[in-house]
């Protein structure tokens, strides 16, 4: 697997699991446990406006009304803690799952570190043995073309010879046949 294949995993579960970020989506009507953390925040941030208020009452009948509700809301909110416990919990379950999968990607990822460690001397060593490889067929070239330059004026130097006893033989032809 390579580096790339990981990243683009490590980026897919990351986008997958975006959704369990609690910061991000406070207000995300479609993840229940954010909607329900989000009421339960604005219920609380009501529940101790309504306690300051009752605090600062001098009428004791207004205090005592004041009370009541804060005590009614502190109630709903131990209902609704249960359920957000519960939605906690599947998605601490997601999140340990997220972790796994993050476990053996950094698994993946050292044992890619230690397989690439381990070949860095193999892929020198190939490296050098190219170099060395690519001088001996510079070298055999030049060898080879000073060959073939060889040849090449050993073949005209014959057909140099050649074409003078040709043209002595016409020379000799023509003083025969014109000394007659």
């Amino acid at each position: 697997m390579s580096m790339f294949d990981v990243l683009t995993r490590v980026d897919a579960i990351c986008k997958k699991y975006d959704r369990y970020d609690a910061d991000k989506h406070r207000n995300d009507a479609a993840d229940p446990f954010s909607r329900l953390y989000a009421d339960i925040d604005a219920v609380i941030d009501e529940a101790m406006e309504k306690s300051e208020r009752a605090a600062r009452e001098t009428n004791r009948a207004a205090k005592v009304t004041l009370n009541a509700g804060v005590w009614r809301t502190k109630a709903r909110l131990m209902e609704d803690v249960v359920k957000l416990q519960k939605l906690s919990v599947k998605k601490d379950e997601g999140l340990d799952f997220i972790s796994e999968g993050l476990d053996t990607l950094k698994n993946l990822a050292e044992d890619m570190s230690e397989e690439l460690d381990r070949q860095v001397p193999l892929m020198d060593e190939i490296d050098r043995k190219v170099d060395k490889a690519n001088s001996e067929l510079r070298k055999t070239n030049v060898r080879l073309k000073e060959t073939v330059n060889q040849f090449r004026s050993t073949r005209n130097f014959t057909v140099d010879i050649i074409l003078i006893c040709v043209i002595l033989g016409i020379g000799a032809y023509l003083y025969n046949v014109l000394s007659q």
